[in-house]
């Protein structure tokens, strides 16, 4: 099919206005929140229903075009990143909340909804929808599926896998699919175990049934301040080991609470090495002795101070530092690299020593605010990327803390996805054979490879390569770099 036959077809599914081609809009659809690594795409489609979202699929299958399915863009490993062109699927006007079923504690959404929104409506039933990215006022509960999102409140609440219940898919090739009813106990294989997190590269979900969880009764929230990183580490180990189980545990290191010092003027003491906030949620009776007790070992372990937030609007503003910390870095450096990776909860301290090593190593500052109870580390490596050599070394940064995080036992993404930025870095974690079994269930959706080429797997690899990899008994690495003659390369343009 040539170009204006494609654009005709788009066209005539979704309207006229649904289908963006020229130059100047096409940039802004040419990554996520990961900039390291740009491409336009051919054409953005936005579909509203399932049904266009099914034609439209129809259409890329018909001129032999890759498909990128798209969120809010926020994303920050170029998972929407359409790195080998083809047409982009945006569920931007797919935002509606479709159904809410309290007795069954459930709602049916389309995936463009925003998560904070989502939330806020839910609120009046008394519900909420518990991940909480810290994009949450931006980011879709599309694109929370598609990467399997995390938050502060994971800790108690668990990833968005806890909370996805049925999803309806647009396959890649374009047939669509209930994975369930969306009632807690399904039969047969977790066809939505599977596609979430699956990153976009089996298919386009185009509404959810997703849990609802009761809104606590009462909230408690403080922030205690320690003169260094192990002290307020040991904090969070010992609160998890004596059984309590906190809402979030969220911590911040010195240059971190310096950022947010000057932007929100909360007055915390720059002296201090970490600053952990602390969130209990629960039924009021009894969750001030609740408190009591965590806030008792935290002085036992060295915190320099410990400030309760008294109201709900000190809460709101306590939460608001940690959630727009990453904003607050702009008054330190032009850009950062937010590297996310996870760690064993124990191993935080020895982890942290090193991020500081390699800063020095690399004459880049370091900040880090994470998610201190499941292990979930954030560095935020501080640059200039009009710096070649800021760059370059910043880059170098991250891949020595990704090691790292391996060397303690951990692992290379927490809640980003893999997407294009740690795609080169499956090999170190996974076996050739752990690597071809990823690949064949990929093929399974998408045998043609074109939904998200280029993506999770190393460079250069296509499903296809990768199962004749393990064939011939040979390390993945081998295939890194190599030509990916698989993909379809976009050029109906």
């Amino acid at each position: 099919m040539n170009r204006a036959d494609v654009l005709n077809d788009l066209r005539r599914v979704v309207g006229a206005r649904a289908v963006i081609d020229d130059a100047a809009t096409l940039l802004t659809y040419e990554a996520d929140g990961c900039v390291l690594d740009t491409h336009p795409p051919n054409v953005v489609v936005l579909p509203a229903t399932t049904e266009e979202t099914a034609a439209v699929v129809q259409i890329a299958n018909r001129a032999g075009m890759p498909i990128v399915p798209r969120g809010a863009g926020t994303g920050l490993s170029g998972g929407a990143t359409p790195i080998h062109g083809g047409i982009v699927i945006s569920t931007a006007r797919m935002e509606r909340v479709l159904e809410v079923d309290v007795r069954n504690r459930r709602a049916r959404v389309q995936p463009g909804v925003i998560n904070w929104e989502l939330s806020q409506y839910l609120a009046q039933y008394g519900y909420a929808f518990m991940p909480d990215p810290s994009s949450q006022k931006a980011c879709t509960i599309g694109g929370n599926i598609a990467n399997n999102s995390g938050g502060p409140h994971c800790l108690k609440y668990g990833m968005t896998t806890n909370h996805v219940l049925a999803l309806r898919v647009v396959l890649p090739d374009g047939s669509v699919i209930w994975t369930g009813d969306g009632r807690q106990d399904g039969i047969g294989y977790d066809l939505a175990g599977v596609l979430t997190g699956s990153e976009g590269t089996c298919g386009i979900i185009t509404e959810a049934w997703v849990r609802m969880t009761r809104l606590p009764e009462a909230l408690r929230v403080v922030l205690a301040l320690f003169p260094d990183i192990p002290s307020a580490s040991q904090t969070v180990s010992t609160v998890i080991a004596r059984g309590f189980l906190p809402a979030a545990l969220e911590m911040m290191d010195q240059l971190a609470i310096r950022a947010v010092n000057g932007m929100y003027r909360l007055g915390l003491p720059e002296s201090a090495g970490a600053a952990l906030l602390i969130e209990l949620d629960g039924v009021n009776d009894g969750l001030d002795d609740l408190l009591a007790e965590i806030t008792g070992i935290c002085r036992d372990l060295g915190a320099m101070e410990v400030r309760p937030a008294k109201t709900a609007a000190e809460q709101a503003q306590v939460w608001a530092a940690r959630k727009n910390a990453f904003g607050a870095m702009g008054r330190l450096a032009p850009t950062y690299y937010l590297v996310d990776t996870v760690v064993p909860r124990t191993r935080l301290p020895a982890t942290l020593a090193r991020v500081s090593d390699v800063s020095r190593d690399y004459r880049l500052p370091i900040a880090n605010v994470f998610h201190a109870g499941d292990g979930n580390l954030h560095p935020l490596i501080l640059f200039d990327r009009r710096d070649k050599g800021q760059l370059e070394r910043a880059l170098l940064a991250a891949t020595d803390i990704l090691h790292e995080s391996i060397n303690q036992g951990g692992v290379i993404s927490g809640e980003h996805g893999i997407g294009v930025e740690k795609r080169d870095y499956m090999d170190l974690l996974f076996t050739t054979d752990d690597l071809a079994a990823m690949a064949g269930l990929k093929r399974s959706f998408d045998p043609r490879e074109i939904f998200n080429p280029g993506k999770i797997f190393p460079k250069g690899v296509g499903c296809g390569e990768l199962a004749a990899l393990r064939r011939r008994g040979l390390p993945a690495a081998e295939l890194i770099g190599a030509d990916m003659g698989s993909v379809p390369s976009g050029t109906w343009l």
